[in-house]
């Protein structure tokens, strides 16, 4: 593996991780569904922009556009849309530290349900992962942390495990700027309709509202799905989905610096085990491969 890809797998889990801190800032002066629906909008809008000025359409196949209602749906509607609603009752760092599990939870969902066979390391990381969430739980349930806050980022890392199962490999063919928007469009479509029958259009408008926003939607929204898909075109998905190991540490890290946010050793324990975790599932995938 080449320095430029180390680097581009480093940057593309800095910017997916930190998505958690500034999403904290936002639903602290917006309504979570509406503020993330109009930055769905506007990233698909950007995206479909760029996709068409490189010669990109949406004459997708049937795989394809199963890929963009599926995912806008599980990806950008449940996943990141329960994650902005748990997120004005828990701190960012425990948002990331279980959305990070998703990896754990696609390689058991795959062993138990479609029979994917596992090697003895990846049940390692499947058991250190149980074992390092745990942990976690339990210093944060002893302090008094939000249960529904909990359970919206459960559900919404399992739905878009679910989504990763159910349509891997569905972007191969081409155009994936212009599904990535297009996806972007489904998210934006589902919660803008749950923000006007649920949501109280309030805003603080507020500087720091204004970059979170802005932040949001083009460094995770846009940049660090463009630079996921450069880095799985230049080194494979298997070996660039081994970044996802750094994503507790970022996350964690990220909004201690920005936030303030304060962690106990229980947690950092419990993260470097989560990481370790992935770490050996990813591992054994690459093993696997070969």
């Amino acid at each position: 593996m080449d320095l430029r890809s180390i680097f581009m797998g480093l940057a593309f889990a800095l910017m997916w991780s930190s998505a958690f801190t500034s999403a904290r800032m936002i639903v602290a002066d917006a309504p979570p569904m509406a503020a993330l629906a109009i930055r769905f909008l506007i990233s698909g809008l950007i995206g479909i922009t760029i996709a068409a000025a490189l010669g990109q359409n949406w004459r997708l196949s049937r795989r394809q556009w199963r890929s963009v209602m599926i995912f806008g749906l599980c990806q950008n509607a449940l996943y990141l849309g329960l994650n902005f609603i748990a997120m004005q009752w828990i701190e960012a760092s425990l948002a990331a530290i279980i959305a990070s599990t998703m990896p754990l939870l696609v390689a058991l969902l795959g062993w138990v349900f479609f029979g994917e066979k596992v090697r003895p390391l990846g049940l390692a990381g499947l058991v250190a992962g149980v074992i390092g969430v745990a942990i976690i739980m339990g210093s944060r349930f002893s302090g008094g942390v939000s249960v529904p806050g909990i359970l919206f980022c459960g559900v919404g890392a399992l739905a878009l495990a679910v989504a990763t199962l159910t349509v891997r490999g569905a972007s191969s063919g081409g155009n994936l700027l212009m599904i990535v928007g297009l996806q972007m469009f489904v998210g934006a479509a589902v919660l803008a309709i749950a923000a006007i029958a649920l949501e109280d259009w309030q805003v603080n408008w507020t500087p720091r509202l204004g970059l979170a926003f802005a932040y949001t939607t083009l460094v995770p929204g846009l940049l660090a799905t463009w630079v996921w898909f450069r880095l799985v075109e230049r080194i494979g998905a298997v070996r660039a989905a081994t970044y996802h190991f750094l994503n507790p540490f970022f996350g964690v890290a990220v909004a201690a610096v920005l936030l303030s946010e304060t962690l106990g050793l229980a947690d950092i324990f419990g993260v470097v085990i989560v990481a370790a975790g992935i770490l050996a599932v990813q591992l054994s995938k690459q093993s696997t491969a070969r």
